[in-house]
């Protein structure tokens, strides 16, 4: 897909909130500096784009996210900024990354509510709706794809791999057994049914991780993380910041092992930096978030 400028949707029909996480400890991280450019490579709500604005005089942020729901969303709440930021429609891994232009790079590779919260979207089991789960609606591939038509081994894979379930193989073969699924609800529920009751009533729903799967595997997350994690540094100027904040093991691991081994940028974090008690309390979404930070080598 080729990156448009986005100017003509409709702002006022978008419900997006976004509380930024680890808002403090991003921009202590990203080193923010007067008159500096930044590139939010996933602008959600904009809520981390709004602090950058906020906390130097002339920054400008380029803006970007697949999904036109947050680019609409961010566009309508931080109007007041004008051309100090430039939105653009695009996945972070495809974008066209230009040599040492940015002062920081920022991406939150968190779901928002937003997209749990609206039911058609299909991210999440707790209402029901079409089994979709696409960042990108321009792109082709659902979760309905995926769960009525591939093969067998293949589901077990993905679940395991992406979902790290250990119980793959029995709720595959349930799957295969009812299928196909229309909605979220059918799907957890025959996911629910094929585990033992003390893993049926636990405290994690027995869907989380293989719905966690699917949205990993519909969108390609840690193909496009990896690609960006390539890509981003060679865009940051001299002594500028990548900031990434992941909320699971395999984003963390990778996230992790790519800057250590970039020769491009130097770890700043040795250690992941994680939300505190009080903003825990405040939104439990940032509970699992981590923070790492790198710096472009001089």
């Amino acid at each position: 897909m080729n990156p448009e400028s986005i100017s003509s949707l409709d702002t006022e029909k978008i419900s997006f909130s976004h509380i930024p996480v680890l808002a403090k400890e991003v921009i202590e991280g990203l080193n923010i500096k007067a008159g500096g450019h930044y590139l939010d490579a996933t602008v959600g709500g904009g809520g981390h784009t709004k602090l950058i604005l906020e906390s130097r005089l002339d920054v400008k942020v380029t803006a970007l996210d697949q999904d036109e729901d947050a680019l609409a969303a961010a566009k309508k709440e931080l109007a007041e900024y004008g051309e100090r930021v430039e939105f653009i429609h695009t996945n972070f891994a495809t974008y066209n990354y230009p040599s040492n232009k940015f002062d920081g790079i920022l991406a939150d590779l968190g779901v928002s509510s937003h997209h749990l919260d609206t039911a058609e979207r299909g991210f999440s089991f707790r209402n029901e709706g079409s089994l979709d789960m696409r960042m990108n609606r321009q792109e082709s591939l659902t979760a309905a794809d995926i769960i009525n038509d591939w093969q067998e081994a293949d589901l077990v894979e993905i679940f395991f791999k992406y979902g790290e379930e250990r119980l793959s193989r029995r709720i595959v073969r349930r799957i295969i057994q009812r299928r196909p699924f229309q909605t979220t609800t059918e799907l957890a529920n025959a996911i629910a049914s094929a585990v033992p009751p003390k893993y049926r009533y636990a405290r994690i729903h027995p869907a989380t991780r293989v719905f966690q799967a699917l949205r990993i595997a519909v969108n390609d997350e840690l193909g496009a993380l990896e690609t960006f994690l390539e890509k981003a540094p060679v865009a940051l100027a001299e002594g500028g910041r990548l900031a990434v904040i992941s909320f699971h093991s395999l984003e963390d691991r990778l996230v992790k092992h790519s800057l250590r081994e970039s020769s491009i940028v130097q770890v700043v974090t040795k250690k992941p930096i994680i939300a505190r008690e009080e903003e825990i309390i405040e939104n439990m979404r940032s509970r699992s978030a981590k923070l790492r930070v790198a710096q472009r080598r001089e």
